[in-house]
C-alpha cells in the first residue's frame, strides 16, 4: 500500500490527510495529534474511524488542516480519515456509515445582508 490521500471538509475547515502504513503516530500541521487537539472529546472525534474499524495502531497519519475553528478542523479530519478506511477496505464502509462518519455536514454560517446587524438580527424598528 502507498500513500492515501483524502481530504475532507467541515464548515470552512478544510483537511487534507495522507496515511501510510505505521505504527499509529497522527501528525497535525507538524505537531503531535495531543498538542493540536488539547481536549479529549477532540482527540476522541480524531481517532473515531480508528476505533470503529479496529485500525488503531496499524497507519500512520500526517494531516495539513487550515481555516475553520478547532472543532470543525476536528470534524473534517474525521471525514477524511473515514474516506480513507474506506478506500483501504469497502467493508468499513458498512461500519462507518451507520455512525455518520461520511456524511459531509453542509451546514455553514448564514451570510450578512445588508441593511441588518447579522444574517436574521434587524436594527431596531420605531414606529414613531
Amino acid at each position: 500500500m502507498e500513500v492515501i490521500h483524502k481530504i475532507g471538509r467541515r464548515k470552512t475547515a478544510v483537511a487534507r490527510v495522507y496515511v501510510t502504513p505505521g505504527k499509529g503516530d497522527i501528525t497535525i500541521n507538524k505537531r503531535e495529534l495531543a498538542d493540536y487537539f488539547s481536549t479529549a472529546t477532540l482527540q476522541y472525534k480524531v481517532k473515531q474511524p480508528f476505533a470503529l474499524t479496529n485500525t488503531e495502531d496499524t497507519y500512520d497519519v500526517k494531516v495539513n488542516v487550515y481555516g475553520g475553528g478547532i472543532t470543525g478542523q476536528a470534524e473534517a479530519v474525521r471525514l477524511a480519515l473515514s474516506r480513507v478506511m474506506c478506500e483501504i477496505d469497502a467493508d468499513n464502509r458498512e461500519v462507518l456509515k451507520p455512525e455518520g462518519l461520511l456524511t459531509r455536514d453542509p451546514r455553514m454560517v448564514e451570510r450578512k445582508k445588508f441593511g441588518q446587524k447579522k444574517a436574521r438580527k434587524k436594527f431596531q424598528f420605531s414606529k414613531r
